[in-house]
């Protein structure tokens, strides 16, 4: 009877031991939100899940551009939406900005305004000659920007506040 009790002892201890380990190696999600990518009438699409439950469409893949190089849309889709989550979960996506990394244009995560776009916080490439400010102002809804969240707009880059651009794109489809 003793072996069984030191038995149960051990494994109880163990289960504790590992459910705690488990606990403290979940990603901490400021606000819980999650990026994900999935179809929507056919087409690939990131969109963000917010802590309350709203899904919000962000981008809708419908660009052949990398085709050549294996980045199908459905592809681009998956791995933007898995940098929006890392970016998300590092706390490096509060602005979504614009620049140029290696001489190509790029959309990148921020955690500052005026901060420099890095192979760290890159969300996704564009077509080389192509004006990734205008790109950004397209792939936001307009109405969303048009109520404050592109903070810093210049001829070379624009910062919007992500975390405001979620908030006010969750109040427009409560409504």
């Amino acid at each position: 009877m003793m072996k069984l009790h030191n038995f149960i002892s051990l494994f109880t201890g163990l289960a504790i031991a590992f459910g705690i380990t488990a606990i403290a190696e979940q990603p901490s999600y400021a606000g819980n939100t999650t990026f994900y990518c999935e179809k929507n009438n056919g087409i690939p699409t990131t969109f963000a899940r917010t802590e309350d439950g709203i899904k919000l469409g962000i981008i809708r893949w419908v660009s052949n551009y990398g085709a050549s190089q294996q980045w199908t849309p459905e592809k681009r889709c998956y791995e933007v939406s898995r940098r929006f989550q890392v970016n998300y979960d590092r706390g490096t996506l509060k602005f979504i900005t614009t620049g140029y990394i290696r001489g190509v244009p790029v959309i990148c995560a921020s955690n500052q305004p005026n901060a420099s776009c890095t192979d760290d916080t890159l969300l996704f490439s564009l077509k080389p000659g192509t004006n990734p400010n205008g790109t950004l102002r397209r792939l936001l809804d307009r109405r969303a920007l048009a109520t404050g969240n592109a903070i810093n707009e210049s001829s070379q880059q624009i910062y919007v506040n992500f975390e405001k651009y979620l908030k006010d794109t969750k109040t427009r489809f409560n409504r």
